[in-house]
């Protein structure tokens, strides 16, 4: 494993392999094979330029080095398949819950707890669904579940569930704060010690009274559709998502509204700006710009938006396999992952089918490196771009 100062994580969770590459030059530096990264739960930004995911064949949570001498710095057993990973704001507790993985409705019940200082992990029974997570910091950690239907914010005591007995038991909250049953989207803001969830009426926000929560104010779309994810921008202080409208029928996809969605946590302002019809699927942070990418049927982009709300668009060469009018955007079809860091100018994207990730200079729009892997990238596989020292784990929500 040969050490650099910025690196590319590019996974392929079909094919199990992980590669890091350096940046700008894409020298590849450390190979995992027979890994097979949890695209959902996604990569999880730890402090010391370390990253955490999960290996949802293997039922293992991994804890990578990539500008260490050995890639893999721990490795403990997990409950899968991997829904949602965080951890708290030391990067010491991480917890980790379980949804529906290849199947259609959700099964499990399991959460997983780990102490990453002693190596200690436990696992404990919940409520079967696809909860989110978030774990706010402190002397006395809470591990915070976010449910659907009947929907509440769910808060346990780390410590509680780290020392539960063997046997999987059944693990009480110690708190419940009701939430719409449509909850989807999770953020935690550790310099105030808010926790978001995104929901049809708006984003909600709580902070921590003791071991529950208290609610704070709803924060509105301004917009007759919603978010389906929250996103904690480090750099700039705020919460983004994309805000998806139109016919929600998968078959109607092309047709899909999208609006890039920024509240500013300092002056409380929210600003929506159009992106396009289509698939919008997730974004990314970089040093000056938010990167977005757009599957259409008349072609692919990636939108880059500066702070200002200006907006540049980069067209993608196409994918074999791509979504097509009459399918769905989901099945059977390939994607684009997008990674930045807040320490770097550039903007990786997959290009799925095609083992490529494009190098993109947010500030000129050209391509500075394209790299090429030796698997597919499977449904645009996924990719974390990564920093020394970038502030990247001020968000400890895996991305």
């Amino acid at each position: 494993m040969t050490t650099t100062a910025s690196a590319l994580l590019v996974s392929d969770h079909v094919d199990g392999s992980v590669h890091v590459a350096s940046v700008p030059d894409g020298a590849v530096t450390g190979r995992l094979t027979g890994r097979h990264i949890s695209e959902h739960a996604g990569f999880l930004a730890l402090p010391g330029g370390r990253v955490a995911c999960v290996d949802d064949r293997r039922g293992e949570l991994l804890v990578l080095a990539p500008f260490g001498e050995r890639l893999v710095e721990r490795a403990v057993p997990v409950a899968v398949p991997a829904e949602h990973l965080a951890c708290d704001p030391s990067g010491r507790r991480v917890a980790v819950t379980t949804g529906l993985g290849e199947n259609e409705q959700p099964w499990s019940d399991l959460l997983t707890v780990v102490d990453l200082a002693t190596g200690e992990s436990s696992r404990v029974r919940t409520r079967v669904g696809e909860p989110g997570v978030t774990v706010l910091g402190g002397g006395d950690p809470l591990v915070v579940l976010r449910h659907r239907a009947p929907g509440s914010l769910a808060v346990h005591r780390f410590a509680d569930l780290l020392t539960a007995p063997p046997g999987c038991p059944t693990a009480a909250p110690r708190a419940l704060l009701p939430l719409p049953d449509d909850g989807h989207g999770d953020a935690h803001d550790p310099r105030s010690g808010q926790v978001f969830a995104a929901t049809g009426e708006g984003v909600l926000s709580a902070h921590r009274d003791g071991d529950g929560l208290v609610a704070g104010r709803v924060i509105a779309w301004e917009s007759p559709a919603r978010g389906w994810y929250l996103r904690l921008d480090t750099r700039r202080r705020a919460l983004w998502t994309t805000v998806r409208g139109g016919d929600p029928d998968p078959l109607r996809w092309p047709d899909w509204t999208n609006q890039a969605w920024r509240h500013d946590l300092e002056t409380g302002r929210t600003l929506l700006t159009e992106l396009g019809p289509g698939l919008v699927f997730r974004l990314a942070l970089s040093r000056g710009h938010t990167a977005f990418t757009r599957i259409h049927p008349d072609g692919d982009e990636l939108v880059l938006m500066d702070d200002d709300g200006t907006l540049r668009r980069i067209p993608l060469p196409a994918m074999d396999g791509a979504p097509r009018r009459g399918g769905t955007p989901w099945e059977g079809v390939e994607r684009r992952a997008v990674a930045a860091s807040p320490g770097s100018h550039l903007v990786a994207v997959t290009r799925g089918g095609h083992g490529e990730v494009h190098l993109i200079d947010a500030g000129t729009g050209e391509e500075e490196k394209r790299l090429r892997v030796d698997t597919p990238l499977h449904h645009g596989g996924h990719v974390m771009l990564i920093c020394r020292n970038d502030g990247a784990d001020g968000d400890p929500v895996g991305r």
